[in-house]
């Protein structure tokens, strides 16, 4: 079941929109490769504004995601891609089909 989930909100610097969506569309196969990530989603909110939202079974789940190779990427691509610092937020999910 999915009962822990990460919401990321991402702000692109002007000109780098579609780099941002690269990014973060590449790393499907990074999350493939995590057998605590249960769903994975990237996402463009408006024009400049993209988001990613998984869910996990666990805790341990969502520690290792934050600990993995996307989150290691992103931080270390941020200040190239991004306007602001990325928005982590973690969540509980409350019902979910």
């Amino acid at each position: 079941m999915k009962k822990l989930g990460l919401l990321v909100r991402l702000e692109a610097k002007a000109g780098k929109e579609k780099d941002v969506e690269d990014f973060i569309t590449s790393a499907l196969p990074l999350a493939n490769e995590e057998a605590g990530t249960v769903t994975w989603y990237a996402f463009r909110i408006d024009a400049s504004t993209f988001g990613i939202f998984d869910t996990f079974s666990d805790e341990e789940g969502r520690e290792a995601h934050l600990g993995g190779k996307i989150a290691k990427a992103l931080m270390e691509n941020a200040p190239e891609l991004l306007a602001t610092q990325p928005s982590i937020e973690k969540i509980d999910v409350l019902a979910a089909k």
